[in-house]
């Protein structure tokens, strides 16, 4: 199915017409003699992540079959109206009217899989590994962790490296993400930095290195698709959480179930599902998506479709200022004097500044701030729109971060189309 396909939105339709050649594309099978098709890795978690659970009757699945539980208008369930970018692997993002809530509910929290998420996910045999340069190496249960430490519970931003990817000009390479790659959920867990102090850390940790369940896209057992890691100054921070529910409930299967890491203000991808391992290394960690371009931007301003040498990239850290208006949503109707509110985030800072512009970015009306529920939670504003007249109008917001940073118009391009912070604008017509 392409990503740009409109009937991404309706699966029954994309199998109508020529239900074999969808399912070989969908799902990876291809007819035998019975009319049935052996599901690969690949297309047997497509298919668990539409239904929301494993299918321990894969294998009688006939060709062209579609789960009954599937809506016509929604692929993954538990997920209530995003949008997929892409199958293989899962990718959907949220439309920014449908993050209104000062709390992002678990259905409308976007999903980010770079690989084949594991099927034996049961919370009780689930176990995670802490090595590397600590004195006292651990595996720990999901039992062990709540019972050893501290559970807390914290809302607490994510947003991809690439939410925005879909702006750039000329196109960046990548899922076109437009702005519902971010979230900002109530995680309850344990501190990273809790666990790290009882593994004892050594002098000479220089990173992390997060190893989730997952596999390579190619199916191949053992082979990553994602192990990223961040400085050991940064996990020893207090707003880092290993995770094992989500909004009061188990995770959900696309968001890393049973265990994950939670780390706000840095790309998501450094927030591993499906956590089965944390090492400390003496190194910056070289895994899977940390080196070459994989989450990296040059180090210098750059020329719209410039090649940038390898080695002229460094690794993205903490994300930019950014804001997004919920409400209105874009394209819609509304009177001469209507609320418009949002969120807006800042990385490690916080936001100290929300503007508005309803006449073109010409003037500018500051809006109504709430300081961060928590470090690492999104603020929520409002405002008051008043329009003179009848006509159409654009709603622009830009936030100010705690440095004196202002979220841009525009950004400069790069070429894995990373950190698009640009004002996000919001058509209405006014009546």
């Amino acid at each position: 199915m392409s990503p740009k396909d409109d009937s991404k939105h309706d699966v029954y339709s994309f199998f109508a017409d020529d239900p074999e050649t969808a399912d070989k594309e969908f799902f990876g099978r291809v007819a035998n003699s019975d009319r049935r098709g052996f599901l690969k890795r690949t297309g047997l978690a497509t298919m668990a992540a539409m239904v929301g659970t494993s299918i321990p009757f894969h294998r009688n699945i006939p060709i062209g079959f579609v789960p009954a539980a599937v809506a016509a208008d929604n692929v993954l369930v538990g997920k209530d109206g995003l949008t997929l970018l892409n199958d293989r692997p899962v990718n959907a993002e949220t439309p920014p009217e449908l993050l209104d809530e000062a709390i992002t509910p678990t259905s409308r929290h976007f999903v980010r899989n770079n690989g084949i998420p594991p099927t034996e996910v049961d919370p009780a045999t689930w176990e995670l590994t802490i090595d590397g340069f600590v004195d006292n190496p651990m595996t720990l249960t999901i039992a062990d962790l709540r019972s050893q430490f501290e559970v807390v519970t914290m809302a607490l931003t994510l947003e991809c490296g690439g939410n925005g990817r879909g702006f750039f000009n000329p196109p960046a390479k990548g899922n076109q993400w437009t702005y519902g790659a971010v979230a900002c959920s109530e995680w309850t867990g344990v501190r990273l930095k809790d666990v790290l102090e009882k593994a004892g850390v050594q002098s000479n940790v220089v990173y992390t290195a997060h190893t989730g369940a997952d596999t390579h896209l190619s199916g191949k057992e053992g082979k990553l698709s994602l192990s990223r890691g961040v400085p050991i100054e940064k996990a020893m921070t207090d707003n880092i959480l290993i995770a094992f529910e989500m909004n009061g409930a188990p995770l959900h299967p696309m968001n890393g179930a049973p265990l994950r890491l939670v780390v706000p203000g840095w790309p998501a991808s450094t927030a591993q599902k499906w956590l089965k391992r944390i090492q400390l290394r003496d190194v910056v960690h070289d895994g899977p998506k940390m080196t070459g371009t994989a989450y990296r931007v040059p180090n210098r301003k750059v020329s719209a479709g410039e090649e940038v040498a390898t080695e002229d990239f460094v690794i993205i850290e903490r994300m930019p200022v950014k804001s997004l208006v919920t409400f209105p949503a874009n394209n819609a109707s509304i009177g001469l004097e209507s609320e418009v509110r949002g969120h807006a985030w800042a990385g490690d800072r916080t936001v100290t500044k929300l503007e508005v512009s309803l006449d073109f970015g010409a003037t500018w009306q500051t809006a109504e701030l709430d300081a961060p529920v928590n470090s690492g939670a999104w603020q929520n504003w409002r405002t008051t729109a008043k329009f003179a007249k009848v006509g159409y109008y654009e709603i622009w917001a830009r936030a100010t971060d705690s440095d004196g940073v202002m979220q841009p118009f525009a950004i400069d391009w790069n070429p894995k189309g990373y950190l698009n912070n640009t004002m996000h604008r919001v058509g209405v017509r006014a009546s």
